[in-house]
């Protein structure tokens, strides 16, 4: 018969009190970058507009459309249009209102996108950031009708418009509804340009589907963040689709660029200093 008394034990026990205690705001100081894995302190990373600090890297963090305005218009200021519009469920889609109502809590943002007018370096311009973390960016009847609002201001005051764009497409949830918000934004563009004036579409990651097949790609002058992922239908339905990998910087900015879908890349640190450059040549928003 074994004795139990004398078997030693397979893993040692260790009090609690000799584990040296470890950074214990770690997570609220520190991030990792998601491409390079190079961690860097969180006030380091606002500071650098949320855009990789390494130097060989330079991933550009996906940021809340409200942060954009933030750090687009002069001392992040801007008077916001439509702030408390929200979508009804017009469509009463099974489950909807208890997901828009979770994205609500979780983000703090009533929908996908947020509008309103500031100043450039002291040109006053209209802009609509969108918001990836809502739903995924995408484009419900409040998202397409807040743009259209900017767009109409933009007229009325005779002003430059620019788009900052992220989506996975057309929310699904509100169907034909969400689909017919590309034809009535294309439309108001349209009398933006016969105005003429200034409209600046800013691609950043990733841009799919209605928004990509709309207003983003009616820009007078079409930018990107380095690295943005821009297309109508996503890789993996591609591939699936085709059956067949597709290469590595598939649907990147970078080759957009290439093929002449759009004009300029520009990193989010110099994005102030090139919208300027833009408006002041266009004459801060007619030409």
């Amino acid at each position: 018969m074994i004795d139990l008394q004398f078997r030693k034990k397979k893993y040692a026990t260790v009090s609690m009190a000799a584990i040296p205690e470890p950074l214990q705001t770690q997570e609220n100081v520190f991030d990792k970058c998601p491409k390079c894995y190079e961690k860097m302190l969180i006030d380091e990373l606002v500071a650098n507009l949320y855009v990789c600090t390494n130097p060989k890297c330079r991933h550009h963090f996906r940021i809340n459309g409200r942060k954009r305005l933030e750090f687009t218009f002069d001392d992040g200021l801007f008077e916001e249009f439509d702030a408390d519009m929200i979508s009804i469920d017009p469509l009463e889609f099974p489950g909807y209102r208890e997901k828009y109502r979770k994205h609500q809590d979780a983000t703090g943002s009533k929908d996908a996108v947020i509008t309103g007018k500031g100043r450039i370096h002291g040109i006053e311009v209209v802009a609509a950031a969108m918001s990836f973390e809502f739903f995924g960016g995408s484009m419900g009847s409040v998202v397409g009708e807040k743009i259209a609002r900017a767009m109409e201001h933009a007229l009325e005051q005779k002003l430059p418009f620019i788009m900052f764009s992220t989506s996975g497409g057309a929310r699904m949830e509100e169907s034909i509804l969400s689909l017919m918000q590309m034809a009535k934004t294309s439309a108001i563009l349209h009398k933006l340009e016969e105005a003429g004036l200034l409209y600046i579409s800013v691609f950043t990651d990733p841009t799919l589907g209605g928004v990509t097949a709309s207003f983003a790609m009616l820009g007078d002058i079409i930018m990107a963040e380095p690295g943005t992922i821009i297309g109508f239908t996503g890789r993996r339905v591609i591939e699936q689709t085709i059956r067949q990998i597709l290469p590595e910087n598939f649907q990147k900015a970078e080759t957009n660029l290439g093929y002449g879908q759009i004009d300029l890349i520009v990193s989010r640190l110099e994005m102030r200093e090139k919208l300027k450059t833009i408006l002041e040549l266009h004459g801060s928003g007619g030409y």
